[in-house]
């Protein structure tokens, strides 16, 4: 799994999450282009992407993603309404995150792959 969070306290939350429920965390990219370069490198099956990181659009790395067909879902601590319209089929997980809503998400992904 990847992470794509700014936040290091979130990201931490949820790679406790995902940890607990059983996934293993490949990498946590806190910017654009870390994202962009481990969606590049690859070695994960799913991915949890902030859409706005650091006032920066994830969607240059979700594009990479998308091209690679590797599922993931978009993560906002504000709207999910302006999401690309490439991506509003994707799963969403609204802030601040539940270890069930991490959950019940995950599987929204996992159904959709």
């Amino acid at each position: 799994m990847l992470i794509v969070e700014d936040e290091a306290m979130i990201a931490t939350m949820l790679e406790d999450f995902l940890q607990t429920l059983g996934h293993r965390v490949h990498g946590i990219a806190a910017s654009v282009d870390q994202a962009c370069t481990l969606a590049r490198e690859g070695g994960f099956d799913y991915a949890i992407l902030d859409c706005n990181l650091g006032g920066s659009p994830v969607w240059p790395a979700a594009a990479i993603l998308a091209r690679n067909h590797v599922p993931f879902l978009i993560s906002s601590g504000g709207s999910l309404s302006d999401i690309p319209a490439e991506y509003a089929d994707r799963p969403g997980l609204e802030k601040p995150y539940t270890m069930i809503a991490v959950e019940q998400a995950l599987r929204r992904m996992s159904l959709a792959a």
